[in-house]
């Protein structure tokens, strides 16, 4: 999505002159002294995944005498966008965190950008710390579409999307915490009586078109996940899954449960409105978990979505190294200690959802609960993955749809209409 990070990025670090396109380069473009890593990511300090990276640095330089670590922290949009350019310079990092799926890694794959990392997923074991859910968005075919082919990619972590509540907030407005989809309502129904905005929401980046997303699936199966991400069957947007999430979307729009203010709003404004209590409820991912166990000063809870098998969810952000990456062992060798018992462990107890952590090392309430709802979905193949991945620049489409129907600019059927005509146009044909 593009998910999802959008999120808890890192500030965005201007990118200087130097990283424009220079040359195309070879594998061993760049300059390799066997002393330095570049790493590139975006996660924050507080986060699972930063705090983790952060002890893998230290025990990769403790491992690897001589050589320092240098972390280059970017914003997620930055990457997003110039990634294409500066992988096809020699100014490549080493290693770069970047987005799963078809419109990201996928189109990096597919241009020759990254290094197939197959041998070394094999001869390291990492395909077997993987479930076959988590490990779809690590491998791309030649037409850069995830779930087989070649290695180009390796997440450390997983992600998914779940409901958090403010307990407190619940209390104080002697409302029960939601079970099902109806209590859902009818809490969203009761604080909106009372003039409170009962979603915490950002129409301008990926919170709002991940609320329409997740209504849909709750009337879809795998075979419409399947279709809808990995081309296997047709795509109808006016089918009843998300006609049904249009019209309801633009329904809690009107009724208040979504306020159209927050059509400007980022994902960072959506995750601070609930942290200052100021929202009751957010609907996003894991990867808040860690910065709400940090900064929330009340009583909150989690759910997995009510009545509906399936949620957004991946893999985590990958692990990609550059076609001209200068050090590509290094990287390798970093990697490697990244899905170690040690940091899997470490990430775990941070709030963050570990793929290869021993389960008995897990010792914090709440991550042991994270851990556990991520597995009760894996366990029933609910992963559907995140609205924007099918196509190249579907993101930037469902942002800019998804606040018309928030102003009622755009009524569902025509919002429908827009996100096929897009879809259909950046489709491969299969």
């Amino acid at each position: 999505m593009l998910t999802t990070r959008r999120r808890v990025a890192a500030a965005a670090v201007i990118l200087s002159g130097s990283l424009l396109l220079t040359s195309c380069g070879d594998s061993d473009s760049g300059a390799s002294d066997g002393k330095t890593l570049r790493l590139w990511h975006y996660e924050g300090p507080d986060s699972a995944m930063g705090q983790a990276w952060k002890e893998a640095v230290k025990e990769f330089e403790a491992t690897h005498p001589g050589v320092k670590v240098k972390v280059e922290e970017k914003g997620f949009e930055q990457i997003q966008k110039t990634a294409s350019m500066v992988l096809n310079s020699s100014d490549a990092p080493d290693l770069m965190e970047y987005n799963k799926g078809n419109a990201t890694a996928g189109l990096l794959s597919k241009q020759g950008l990254l290094t197939d990392l197959t041998a070394e997923t094999t001869e390291r074991g990492w395909d077997k710390k993987l479930s076959a859910g988590v490990s779809t968005t690590s491998r791309y075919d030649t037409d850069g579409i995830m779930g087989s082919g070649k290695w180009y990619g390796m997440p450390n972590y997983a992600e998914y999307t779940m409901v958090y509540y403010n307990k407190d907030l619940f209390a104080k407005y002697k409302i029960a915490e939601p079970k099902t989809f109806d209590q859902l309502t009818a809490a969203m129904d009761t604080f909106a009586e009372k003039g409170v905005t009962p979603l915490a929401n950002g129409g301008a980046e990926y919170v709002a078109q991940q609320y329409l997303y997740q209504l849909a699936l709750s009337r879809a199966d795998r075979s419409w996940v399947d279709a809808y991400e990995l081309y296997k069957g047709k795509t109808d947007f006016h089918d009843e899954a998300w006609t049904y999430a249009a019209d309801t979307f633009a329904d809690w729009v009107e009724k208040g449960y979504i306020s159209e203010k927050s059509t400007s709003a980022k994902a960072e404004d959506a995750g601070v409105s609930f942290i200052q209590g100021k929202a009751p409820i957010l609907f996003s991912g894991s990867w808040w978990y860690g910065r709400f166990q940090a900064e929330a000063t009340f009583d909150w809870d989690t759910t997995l979505w009510p009545g509906s098998d399936l949620t957004l969810g991946s893999g985590g952000n990958l692990w990609v190294v550059p076609k001209n990456a200068a050090n590509k062992d290094l990287a390798y060798d970093f990697i490697d200690i990244t899905l170690s018992k040690k940091i899997q462990n470490l990430l775990g107890n941070k709030g963050g959802v570990p793929v290869a952590a021993d389960a008995s090392a897990i010792t914090d309430p709440k991550s042991k609960k994270l851990i556990s709802d991520f597995n009760t979905l894996s366990g029933r193949n609910g992963l559907a993955f995140y609205p924007d991945w099918p196509v190249n620049g579907f993101y930037d489409v469902l942002v800019s749809e998804t606040q018309k129907l928030m102003t009622g600019a755009e009524k569902p059927d025509d919002y429908l209409s827009a996100l096929q005509q897009a879809y259909d146009k950046g489709a491969p044909k299969r």
